[in-house]
């Protein structure tokens, strides 16, 4: 943070980490996107987050962890602490509490189309999170026991990185590894994982190849141009991918060849 008044994802989930363990990127980004946190994004579409959107998520981790309380009542009670109604004591009280909820604008109508095209954001703008964990912290934070950390590794599914000579894993090898995990409840072992890892690189090394010569302009512009054509081919592309998946299972389904 030195030299800027915001965090990334990464560092937030860094200073959080001691006193939330099991908080993970894809909780917070999950918490995103239920609209109880709101961090700016620059016009490269980085994620800050400022002191008062820390504070706030550390309010909401309070709420669950100690009250045990539900996202409609985390929302509510939110809302009256902005509203200046109830305090932030208040606010993590488990027992009910006397809350005036702030006035909610009616919710745009949002058709079907617009429902169907909603896209998970791509993060190729977001700088690479800083936040460094031990296997023992991977595992914690992905549900993950050792062996199977160590079978993932293995097999090249989640890779370690070096930093002065010592071990570490990063927040989107978290993500991979919850990923992975919930692969491994349904069967999927991790030599089928490495496939799936193989065929993403070969994609991503196509399409930056293709776009290589954008993201190494000395323009800003241009490099800027360059990863939000990336982004948007990894959102079409994943799109395709999950296509051709769902052809292939439904004639496999229905006994085709």
């Amino acid at each position: 943070m030195a030299g800027r008044p915001f965090l990334s994802i990464g560092e937030v989930l860094a200073a959080l980490k001691p006193e939330f363990p099991d908080i993970t990127v894809s909780k917070i980004r999950f918490l995103e996107a239920e609209g109880l946190i709101t961090p700016t994004r620059t016009t490269s579409g980085y994620r800050t987050f400022y002191p008062n959107d820390l504070e706030r998520l550390r309010t909401i981790l309070k709420m669950q962890r100690e009250s045990f309380l539900p996202l409609k009542v985390i929302r509510e009670r939110l809302a009256s602490l902005d509203a200046g109604t109830i305090t932030s004591e208040q606010a993590i009280a488990p027992a009910p509490i006397t809350i005036v909820p702030a006035a909610q604008p009616e919710p745009a109508a949002v058709s079907s189309a617009d429902v169907i095209r909603e896209e998970p954001d791509i993060d190729l703008a977001e700088p690479a999170q800083s936040a460094h964990f031990t296997e023992s912290d991977l595992a914690g934070a992905t549900g993950l026991d050792l062996a199977q950390v160590q079978a993932l590794k293995d097999f090249g599914v989640i890779c370690e990185h070096r930093q002065n000579g010592a071990p570490y894993f990063d927040g989107e090898d978290v993500a991979v590894g919850e990923l992975a995990r919930d692969f491994l409840k349904l069967g999927i072992e991790p030599r089928h994982l490495k496939q799936l890892r193989r065929f993403a690189e070969q994609e991503a090394e196509m399409y930056t190849t293709l776009v290589g010569p954008g993201i190494r302009n000395r323009r800003a512009d241009a490099r800027g141009q360059a990863v939000d054509t990336l982004s948007e081919l990894a959102k079409l592309s994943r799109r395709l991918r999950q296509a051709y998946v769902r052809q292939r299972m439904r004639a496999a389904i229905s006994g085709e060849r």
